[in-house]
């Protein structure tokens, strides 16, 4: 069993890889993209680190992660449009960086990727926090409410660094043309968040309490 799930956990490793370079070069018409090269390079290492510590730590939550089919109606809409937004939204810088549709100088395109990278370790935060932070909206048997750490702050810290990563991504992968699709996760997070809320205050004990306690899903102080 710890050999299949090395062999399938290595397989979607390579196969996300692979899918997004072809998705960058194949629309620049060339390999001469350092951008892409960069943003690859930053994604395959904390990949390739987040895998190998809960390999390690925790492989229950991998496990958990490999799960990708949702059960909730709302949440396979919201599958369905985030799917959109990134097949647009990765496809377009490399026409951007074939046609020159953008120049965003070297430095900015440093720090989208510092921002990528800090989305990551944000993400990664809370996955150390939560061994039940799955790709799926589901409650499983013996969940818990957690509140500590990120969670102490705000109730869907995930979804936080995941703005992070995302917004950055497209000046990360020097396109401006392609900003105005990633700004989509945004809404597509708010419709996740609602439904994800109504169905753990239904199925997880303490989630209605914790909701009382921790005023901000998503951004301190806003909402």
């Amino acid at each position: 069993m710890v050999a299949g799930f090395w062999k399938k956990a290595a397989l979607l490793y390579a196969s996300a890889l692979l899918v997004c370079g072809l998705m960058f070069f194949l629309p620049a018409g060339t390999f001469d993209y350092w951008q892409a090269w960069a943003y690859l390079a930053i994604i395959a290492a904390l990949a390739l680190f987040v895998i190998l510590y809960f390999m390690k730590n925790d492989p229950e939550f991998l496990e958990r992660r490999l799960q990708m089919r949702e059960k909730e109606a709302q949440q396979k809409r919201v599958v369905a449009f985030g799917l959109l937004i990134f097949i647009v939204g990765f496809l377009l810088p490399g026409f951007d960086k074939r046609y020159g549709w953008s120049f965003i100088p070297f430095e900015y395109v440093v720090a989208a990727d510092a921002v990528v990278l800090l989305g990551y370790w944000l993400v990664f935060l809370v996955f150390r926090e939560n061994s039940y932070a799955g790709r799926t909206v589901r409650v499983e048997k013996g969940q818990k409410v957690i509140s500590t750490g990120p969670y102490s702050v705000i109730r869907h810290p995930m979804y936080f660094g995941m703005i992070f990563m995302y917004l950055a991504t497209p000046i990360a992968l020097g396109s401006y043309v392609a900003f105005p699709v990633f700004l989509l996760v945004l809404p597509m997070l708010v419709f996740r968040i609602l439904n994800e809320e109504e169905v753990l205050g239904r199925e997880l004990p303490g989630y209605k309490e914790y909701c009382k306690r921790v005023r901000y899903r998503l951004i301190p102080f806003v909402w």
